[in-house]
């Protein structure tokens, strides 16, 4: 799990290279970023699902479906840029990753300190280069307040703690208020581990997290006003 700047840009960063990808995450965060990774495009597809990013960055040879393939996809359903990563540097290659909708494409090895530079400039371009000035400033849950920039939640005048997770999922639910998040995108945001039997585990974990949050901003938590479970489909954070 990344937790960085409640109001940065969000990234995804997909690539099967396990070191590539836990690497660029540590320094993308560094660089002040909240970065979700995925180790393929199916997962990837989850994660899109569920969350909303302003980039992503995307390898483009991975087994199953390749990066160009999923930036084809995506072009069908968002405008949220995408930065191409892979080890073939031809023309030919550049030429079919940008005509794929791709936003910039970088070959490998690459300086970590170029693709921030080129993520920054891509995002000062687009609509969603300044990401916390398209979201609430202030959420209001009946007594409690809850500011995204901040990642604060107080009842009245009093602070209410949120442990790590529990700042994360309100991070996650917050940045898109009435807008369901799969429990799958939760789950591959906050960590998941290889497995069937861990991966049920983690999606109890996420439901027991659920409950602990509601706990601290519900007034009723068996009767769930403003952190809802939507049947089949996942939560949702609404405002009141």
């Amino acid at each position: 799990m990344s937790i960085s700047d409640p109001g940065a840009a969000h990234l995804l960063v997909v690539d099967d290279d396990e070191r590539i990808r836990g690497l660029l995450q540590k320094y993308l965060v560094r660089q002040g970023f909240l970065v979700t990774a995925a180790r393929d495009a199916a997962q990837a597809r989850r994660l899109l699902q569920g969350l909303s990013f302003d980039l992503i960055v995307l390898d483009v040879m991975m087994p199953g479906e390749d990066g160009i393939s999923l930036t084809n996809w995506l072009r069908t359903q968002s405008a949220v840029p995408v930065i191409l990563l892979t080890a073939r540097g031809d023309a030919r290659d550049r030429i079919a990753g940008l005509e794929s909708g791709a936003d910039d494409y970088i070959p490998k090895p690459f300086e970590p300190r170029e693709l921030v530079l080129r993520i920054n400039a891509i995002l000062r371009r687009s609509p969603r280069g300044d990401p916390a000035a398209m979201k609430p400033r202030l959420l209001i849950l009946g007594r409690m307040r809850y500011e995204p920039e901040t990642g604060e939640l107080r009842d009245g005048d009093e602070p209410v703690r949120l442990t790590q997770t529990e700042g994360a999922l309100m991070r996650l639910l917050a940045a898109s208020p009435g807008r369901v998040v799969s429990r799958e995108a939760l789950v591959d945001h906050l960590g998941r581990d290889r497995g069937g039997a861990a991966e049920m585990t983690q999606e109890r974990a996420i439901d027991v997290q659920i409950t602990r949050l509601r706990r601290k901003i519900e007034p009723n938590p068996k009767r769930p006003r403003y952190l809802q479970t939507v049947r089949g489909e996942g939560y949702m954070l609404t405002a009141g």
